[in-house]
């Protein structure tokens, strides 16, 4: 193993989170607590969590108000899984500021600090010429915090994601309920399509985040599984 990675596996390390309530992120925490690998968890989120821990540094805030929050983010590791949808943000700008603007500031703020990686949650098809909102967003989020030149940079593009989310997503559910019966049908070079449970990706970032070189990746959906052999 490249000594590198051996020291860094020995480092005690603390993490910041945003996007904590969601999905993957509620996973990742979890994730996050268990391992050895880090001493400290930071997150920082509009809601309660509402579970405790010896390892969990929570604070609930305004993101607007995140200039206030600068000394919490005083880690090595940024992990963010923050986003919304059109149905939950129908207005654009708004929908802006979540997916993009809070996590640049925070990835600004955090290097500031000494934060050498950032891990990203964004999506398959993200590209900053697409003519699709959503998508051209999540590209355009992945270059702007690349432009930061943090030490390492992770890239995740995950397909659909499997699991119960807090809020109700009717649609979203049934898209579930459809992959599920179709995913061993993605096998090869279509893996990369198949529905991802959200406690997969999170599990994928930790592996990543402690077990990686530095550098910049981009993990597709089925390199996300392949990094947990799922």
């Amino acid at each position: 193993m490249d000594p590198r990675i051996i020291k860094k596996n020995m480092e005690k390390r603390r993490a910041l989170v945003i996007g904590a309530t969601g999905l993957i992120g509620r996973s990742l925490v979890f994730e996050l607590l268990k391992s050895e690998a880090y001493e400290e968890v930071v997150v920082l989120s509009r809601k309660d969590l509402v579970i405790k821990h010896a390892k969990l540094s929570q604070f609930i805030l305004d993101f607007d108000s995140l200039a206030d929050y600068a000394p919490q983010m005083k880690v090595n590791d940024v992990f963010c899984c923050m986003g919304s949808t059109k149905a939950r943000t129908p207005d654009e700008k708004v929908y802006r500021m979540i997916d993009f603007e809070y996590p640049l500031q925070v990835a600004r703020m955090a290097k500031e600090q000494g934060a050498q990686q950032f891990l990203l949650v964004s999506s398959m098809g993200a590209n900053t010429q697409s003519t699709v909102f959503y998508t051209r967003l999540k590209g355009e989020i992945e270059a702007a915090i690349a432009s930061l030149n943090y030490p390492t940079y992770r890239i995740f593009r995950p397909s659909l994601l499997l699991g119960n989310r807090i809020e109700s997503r009717p649609l979203e559910t049934i898209f579930q309920y459809l992959m599920r019966a179709l995913n061993v049908l993605f096998i090869g070079p279509a893996k990369k399509y198949k529905a991802i449970p959200g406690n997969v990706v999170a599990k994928a970032m930790l592996k990543a985040a402690i077990n990686s070189e530095t550098g910049n990746y981009t993990y597709l959906n089925d390199k996300i599984f392949d990094l947990v052999k799922v």
